[in-house]
């Protein structure tokens, strides 16, 4: 369904944003009323990696008024595969400065740039101010935080994650306009949810443009009131069949998304002998491990299922992660070989927490 515009409408652009925006103003249902809300409107962009980076091309292409980035990385060689707004010459500079540059060569949209890390205690504060937000993160830990500052401010979310040749865009709203339902993030994925990082699994670049032009989209409908935002559906992008399909997206109860019952066994502590495999990157096993375990990624794991299997044969075998996830996924592979896998409870953040003092 159609939902209001988000924004009021400045009273009139500058000339030269009147002349550089005229397709859009030939658009019918947006016009001139349109492009002056997307003057307008304040936007808040979190992450200007693999999505933000097309997000915040093509939000200060359409002339929004107010883009906040929220990032405090830098660019890596290895970003430019798919991190289209940075430069060779950026390498080793904060992305925010990638950002300002290249919005500024493109429109009179202000970027703002915030460089502190979401955190549960700050978020809703740093965030507040915009009318909507853009989520380009690539870790659960970080979409719980963003997700959550929106719920409590009210404020539109649009969310889009990529991995591998699959991406997922929708929006996720807690207080929309009537007739429309709330959607949120635990609709989609239970608390605590994590999947693999593109480090591990691989992204196609590519792919990161055509879901974050669909991020902008989204972001625009919002903002001018058009067409049918994606609160309610969810679109699924498989880059190597060349197909976008949609499937509904409706509040549920929380055990209505809960991993199955029968997922594999979890312990608190694993026991004497126990060969302890910890599945994460190799920059969180960095910050510590779990004394004697040995360090196989996850994507390496996987790919030597049948010899680790035959190596592990009549072993009690802990895998680990940051949270879980990985771990399962993990354990799962390895008990469809006969191996007697179990995973540490909570993964590392789980284990930290039940060993700190009552």
């Amino acid at each position: 369904m159609s939902l209001p515009p988000l924004v009021e409408p400045v009273d009139a652009l500058s000339s030269r944003e009147r002349l550089r925006t005229a397709r859009h103003q030939r658009l019918a249902g947006l016009g001139s009323d349109g492009q002056r809300r997307i003057a307008a409107a304040s936007v808040g962009v979190i992450g200007a990696g693999g999505l933000g980076a097309p997000v915040v091309l093509a939000l200060a292409a359409a002339g929004v008024g107010t883009v906040v980035v929220f990032d405090d990385d830098d660019v890596e060689l290895s970003n430019l595969q798919r991190q289209v707004i940075h430069r060779l010459q950026d390498v080793g500079r904060p992305k925010t400065d990638s950002v300002v540059r290249v919005a500024a060569d493109l429109s009179e949209t202000e970027v703002r740039v915030v460089t502190t890390r979401l955190t549960h205690e700050n978020a809703a504060e740093l965030i507040s101010g915009v009318d909507l937000v853009l989520d380009g993160t690539d870790s659960f830990e970080s979409r719980e935080v963003v997700a959550a500052a929106c719920e409590r401010l009210a404020v539109p979310l649009v969310w889009g994650t990529v991995q591998e040749f699959a991406g997922l865009v929708t929006v996720f709203w807690s207080a929309p306009p009537a007739p429309a339902d709330a959607v949120r993030l635990h609709d989609l994925y239970p608390p605590g949810s994590e999947a693999p990082a593109c480090s591990a699994v691989g992204v196609f670049g590519p792919l990161c443009i055509q879901a974050g032009s669909m991020m902008a989209s989204e972001a625009l409908k919002l903002i001018t009131g058009i067409g049918r935002p994606l609160l309610g559906r969810i679109a699924m992008i498989d880059a190597l069949a060349g197909t976008v399909r949609e499937a509904p997206l409706r509040a549920s109860r929380a055990t209505a998304s809960a991993p199955p019952s029968d997922a594999v066994v979890e312990v608190d502590d694993p026991a004497d002998g126990a060969v302890v495999i910890d599945v994460r990157e190799a920059e969180e096993v960095a910050r510590g491990m779990l004394p004697g375990a040995r360090h196989v990624p996850l994507a390496t794991l996987l790919g030597s299922l049948d010899s680790t299997a035959v190596e592990l044969a009549g072993s009690e075998v802990v895998m680990v992660c940051q949270v879980g996830a990985r771990a399962r996924r993990a354990a799962q592979a390895l008990r469809e070989r006969g191996v007697d896998a179990v995973v540490l409870r909570g993964g590392m953040d789980g284990y930290e927490r039940r060993r700190q003092p009552a």
